[in-house]
């Protein structure tokens, strides 16, 4: 555990520059004792890079599951025991699949589905934000601590918001815990080996939580549709002040508003020197970082399992050139199997 304070608070435990710096792929947890609040950061570099440029995306794809690479990571490093924390959409616009998978401790593969007619169309219009490409739908996020445990998923709607500002919308209606985060995608211009401009793609995120000791600090302003008080004329009172928000609170997300989305993919900034520029006054602690690592868990056996369980007809029907293939499409490995070795006794 380090802590680096600025003039809110020297604890004589350790300084900027003290310490081993986490780099690329690996979480940074924090915590801002003085204001309550908890958070992770990451710099994704290399390992965001092999999943994007495995698959060949179009641009806008490539960044809009960048964006959902770096928001599971950042949820999936907090698991404190083995499992996965799963990231799917489905939704009816260009891109109507993203999933995102992460196993404890710190594994993960990801892949998009899209329609390249629909998406060509889109960008000729000019429609390739991500809430654009996304459309409508549902975003569902799925712990599942494995075979004999029950999983947990949370749903929320995919309504033409930002993946920012579905995360909160998440975390207020299921967790009921402030929280804020910002997200970053860049695709870089660097020297390769040779000398050559090489493109390298980057992301980064910050997620941060109020966790006061008393809940009654974690108040906030009611959603639309919830049990706020009425104006006398039955309907939600938009300029109700009554729900509440803890001036901790305010302070800290307006510190997070500070962030350049340059500061969260420059490997320059890094992710401690981020939370220094943002929390130095008041003092923030950083804890032991998490690896994240490019790491599928398909294998030869898993799939010869799979294919085992069909029947001779789907065998059949699987066969071209007189082999049957396989490609896994999280990390694109082609499996090719001899259907002689499914044939029923």
């Amino acid at each position: 555990m380090v802590e680096i304070s600025g003039s809110g608070g020297d604890t004589g435990k350790g300084r900027l520059g003290d310490f081993h710096f986490a780099g690329d792929n690996a979480v940074v947890p924090f915590q801002v004792e003085a204001l309550d609040a908890r958070g992770r950061a990451v710099q994704l570099g290399s390992v965001l890079n092999a999943i994007l440029e495995r698959h060949d995306y179009p641009e806008e794809v490539a960044r809009l599951l960048a964006e959902a690479i770096v928001l599971t990571v950042l949820l999936g490093t907090s698991l404190k025991f083995e499992g996965k924390f799963i990231f799917q959409t489905q939704s009816d616009g260009p891109v109507d699949m993203l999933v995102v998978d992460f196993r404890t401790p710190k594994s993960v593969r990801a892949y998009a589905r899209y329609d390249e007619e629909r998406l060509a169309e889109a960008v000729a219009a000019g429609k390739d934000g991500p809430e654009e490409l996304l459309g409508r739908g549902t975003l569902a996020l799925t712990i599942d601590q494995g075979t004999y445990m029950q999983r947990y998923q949370g749903i929320v709607a995919l309504d033409g918001s930002s993946l920012e500002d579905i995360a909160r919308t998440y975390f207020r209606q299921s967790e009921q815990i402030p929280t804020d985060l910002r997200l970053s995608v860049a695709k870089l211009v660097e020297r390769g080996a040779d000398g050559k401009p090489v493109e390298q793609w980057r992301a980064g995120g910050l997620m941060v939580q109020f966790l006061p000791e008393s809940e009654m600090r974690m108040r906030q302003r009611d959603l639309p549709g919830g049990d706020a008080p009425d104006n006398e004329n039955g309907e939600e009172d938009e300029d109700d002040d009554t729900g509440y928000e803890d001036d901790d609170w305010l302070e800290v997300k307006s510190l997070v508003g500070t962030i350049e989305s340059s500061e969260l993919t420059d490997p320059q900034v890094g992710t401690e020197r981020l939370l220094y520029r943002l929390f130095h006054e008041r003092g923030v602690r950083v804890f032991q970082s998490v690896p994240v690592i490019d790491d599928c868990s398909c294998s030869r056996e898993k799939i010869h399992d799979v294919l085992s369980g069909f029947t001779a007809e789907e065998i059949d029907d699987s066969i071209e050139d007189g082999k049957i293939g396989v490609t896994c499409e999280f990390c694109s490995t082609l499996y090719v199997f001899d259907p002689q070795e499914f044939e029923k006794k």
